[in-house]
């Protein structure tokens, strides 16, 4: 059949290691032979990020605001010992806290569920969504050792008016701090896009936060909410028979642990980090989860909620066989060619992304499988199959309902 053509590029941002090499069996296998791929390509790789001084990543999200869709591979987030391995300039910040600042969006965090794979918790009959806030925290953190004797104090100056916190009087011991912020239109923007997001899914949506410790800072976001949804969602989710409800974070993961899933769950930028791996692995496989970067001006980027298998691509290295599971990866893929089609009115491309997921969820509850999920699955039937061998299979049948 006749290649399906896009009016209008994809940002493709490339990764590191398995991730990497994933990214282009998928398109090899599941998208060049179908589309005419049209993508503006940016190299995440942490080599290329080192070589431009990290602009590459700048670069690629302003992309993303002009062309409106991107999809992203997983990549490195250099620590101290990736520092010696790519003989780094710096020890540069993660692409995706850089990417999201830009872009000022919320991250949902959606578990893929199929047939075989029962969640840890068996009462999360349906999926439950992290929205993520993605901005400032500890991602724009400014850090700091100090030493024995010091006196650290939070300043802020106005009109040359200064206003002092002392922190911690390290008298007796050298010790270490780090500032944090956010921003009050960034903590609306990301109120307004849960609350979109709510309606336009019909789901009920919860925000949790520690405001009782922290009084100023975590209260603010709680304000903030609060605030925005009296004005302007009050209604809105009234008509849709939805609900929105604040509590601190500690009620909320008693809540979730006792629930049946169906619903988002708003957090802050680390809360949403963390709790979004805590559901994922709860539901199967970090490698089974939806992410997507949606900003206020409706800017889309999908990505991988994992990272790069960094131990895959030391056995890929060696010639050894590998059994990765590419899910996540191929439906970020597919999230970004079904929006992109979406807005350029594209339905043929549209329809293509929607049978390809559909492929992948039955090759895997046909019993072809990575062996991440061969660990998991309850079927009786199953084959456990190496990386390439499972597009391979999901090529299988996404030929047939293609016919």
């Amino acid at each position: 059949m006749a290649k399906i053509q896009m009016k209008t590029p994809l940002v493709e941002m490339d990764g590191d290691e398995m991730t990497r090499i994933i990214w282009q069996m998928i398109k090899d296998i599941l998208l060049t032979p179908y589309i005419d791929l049209n993508t503006e390509y940016y190299d995440l790789g942490l080599e290329h990020r080192n070589e431009t001084d990290d602009q590459v990543t700048v670069d690629s999200a302003n992309a993303t605001k002009k062309y409106g869709v991107a999809v992203k591979c997983a990549t490195i987030t250099p620590n101290a010992a990736r520092m010696d391995e790519y003989d780094l300039k710096e020890m540069w910040k993660s692409p995706n806290g850089t990417i999201r600042a830009i872009l000022d969006g919320t991250v949902f965090r959606t578990p893929i569920i199929v047939k075989g794979i029962t969640p840890y918790i068996p009462t999360w009959t349906k999926p439950i969504t992290i929205a993520r806030h993605a901005y400032g925290d500890v991602y724009k953190n400014v850090e700091m050792q100090v030493e024995k004797g010091s006196k650290c104090e939070l300043v802020c100056t106005k009109d040359g008016v200064e206003k002092r916190e002392t922190i911690f009087d390290f008298a007796s011991t050298g010790g270490i701090i780090q500032g944090l912020h956010n921003k009050d239109d960034s903590i609306a923007s990301f109120a307004r896009c849960c609350f979109n997001f709510a309606l336009d899914t019909k789901q009920d949506l919860w925000f949790a936060s520690k405001d009782t410790i922290s009084k100023k800072y975590d209260h603010r976001f709680k304000d903030i909410f609060a605030e925005i949804f009296e004005n302007e969602y009050k209604d809105k989710f009234a008509a849709a028979g939805i609900e929105y409800f604040y509590t601190l974070i500690d009620d909320a993961v008693a809540r979730v642990i006792r629930s049946n899933g169906g619903y988002i769950w708003a957090c802050k930028n680390y809360d949403g980090d963390v709790m979004s791996d805590m559901v994922a692995t709860a539901y199967g496989s970090l490698a089974m989860m939806t992410s997507v970067l949606v900003s206020p001006d409706g800017v889309y980027e999908y990505e991988a909620a994992h990272g790069t298998v960094q131990r895959h691509y030391y056995k890929h290295l060696k010639g050894e066989e590998t059994s990765t599971n590419s899910v996540a990866t191929l439906f970020a893929w597919t999230g970004a060619l079904n929006k992109r089609g979406e807005l350029d009115g594209n339905k043929e491309l549209s329809d293509f992304a929607k049978k390809l997921e559909a492929a992948a969820i039955k090759t895997i509850e046909d019993g072809v499988m990575t062996g991440d999920l061969y660990a998991l699955s309850t079927l009786e039937n199953k084959k456990k199959v190496n990386t390439e061998a499972f597009l391979k299979e999901v090529k299988v049948r996404l030929d047939m309902m293609l016919k």
